[in-house]
């Protein structure tokens, strides 16, 4: 595999990262009134619609060549996703409070 393959496979599994954050978020919210059965085989299902996608991606980016640091830039996207909204959210909090002094 080429360098310049491997950074866009790279890239992928960081943005990747996010998508998986927030799909993983929005999973969870949409299942909250659900019994707990039907909760289990949900996530079930999403994780592995969302392992299946990555999968296939892979396949079309790289011919499906997997190594440790793809799965490494995915992790590292999903922590940095966490931070981030948190950050944004902190940010929206603060521009709240000062918007009250500012009046």
């Amino acid at each position: 595999m080429d360098a310049k393959t491997q950074i866009i496979v790279l890239l992928f599994s960081y943005i990747y990262g996010f998508i998986f954050y927030y799909l993983s978020k929005l999973n969870n919210k949409l299942i909250n009134n659900y019994k707990s059965l039907n909760k289990s085989i949900i996530t079930i299902m999403f994780i592995y619609n969302i392992v299946l996608i990555y999968l296939i991606s892979l396949y079309k980016l790289n011919k499906g060549m997997f190594h440790i640091y793809f799965a490494i830039m995915l992790i590292l996207g999903f922590i940095s996703a966490i931070k981030f909204t948190k950050v944004m959210l902190n940010n929206v909090k603060l521009n709240k409070f000062l918007a009250k002094f500012k009046k």
